[in-house]
């Protein structure tokens, strides 16, 4: 549990409280038969901000991810990104929004090589012009111009240029974990979800991780959820930090606040810890 009590560069960087809201929620819950999943589950995240999401196993993280996914529909409650209601958004526009993800099990094209996996997230800045790129027509050169140039950024980003024409299928799963990324931010997105991004890698990728999400926000401006059990690197990186337990928000607040929070040292040790 001392992992809990790190400091968090990031947020003597960024004040929460003073983002204007990218990210709200409102009371959301969500049952699956007699089992809630999710219970009055509301907090906002500002633009440019991280914002982990901790809680034991079971807790509502991946839940709540895939109700700002749409790939559950909540029962109760509200979802606003960017003024946009999302409860009436389809799974398949919500990366038009500005909204990518990764996931806790890596979910990659294993037939196809880095560079066209990275490349299928860049596809979606040209809208109904994606066809274009694949032509010899004059659009379809500058879209082409543009995909690449995008890749390659990507590519250099992530250190996966050396790696670039391999089949994703033959790389390790810490290499691919990178190559989902890049797809993510080939997307252009103005909030990253994060699935567990720290999840297999070594202590010298975790480090690295740290590093990319930092940049991610600072140079690219782009607001981060995080889901993370790797309780260094979410107090470390973390603007703020929500915990949820058994579907419910128990704390919510800056890393060091809510590492001494006694209900989330409890939910973590039991008893009266």
């Amino acid at each position: 549990m001392s992992a809990l009590h790190s400091s968090s560069p990031a947020a003597r960087g960024r004040d929460p409280a003073r983002a204007a809201p990218l990210l709200r929620i409102d009371g959301l819950g969500l049952r699956f038969g007699g089992i809630r999943a999710l219970s009055d589950v509301s907090f906002s995240v500002g633009r440019g901000v991280i914002c982990g999401v901790i809680g034991p196993n079971g807790a509502g993280k991946t839940t709540l991810f895939n109700c700002l996914s749409r790939l559950y529909e909540p029962n109760e409650g509200a979802i606003h990104f960017a003024e946009r209601d999302l409860r009436t958004v389809r799974a398949h526009e919500v990366p038009a929004l500005g909204i990518a993800r990764t996931f806790q099990n890596v979910a990659l094209f294993d037939r196809q090589t880095v560079r066209k996996n990275v490349e299928t997230g860049c596809f979606l800045q040209f809208g109904g012009r994606h066809f274009a790129a694949l032509m010899r027509n004059r659009r379809g050169r500058q879209d082409r111009e543009q995909v690449n140039a995008c890749v390659d950024e990507l590519l250099a980003f992530a250190r996966l240029r050396e790696v670039a024409d391999i089949p994703v299928a033959q790389l390790s799963f810490g290499t691919r974990k990178r190559v989902e990324l890049a797809r993510a931010l080939a997307m252009k997105p103005q909030m990253l979800l994060l699935d567990e991004p720290a999840a297999g890698l070594n202590h010298e990728e975790v480090e690295e991780l740290l590093g990319w999400i930092l940049e991610i926000r600072n140079r690219r401006g782009t607001s981060v959820l995080l889901i993370e059990h790797h309780m260094n690197l979410v107090m470390r990186v973390s603007d703020q930090v929500v915990v949820l337990e058994f579907g419910r928000k128990i704390a919510e607040g800056r890393p060091d606040a809510v590492a001494a929070n006694p209900e989330v040292v409890r939910a973590y040790l039991g008893g009266e810890s």
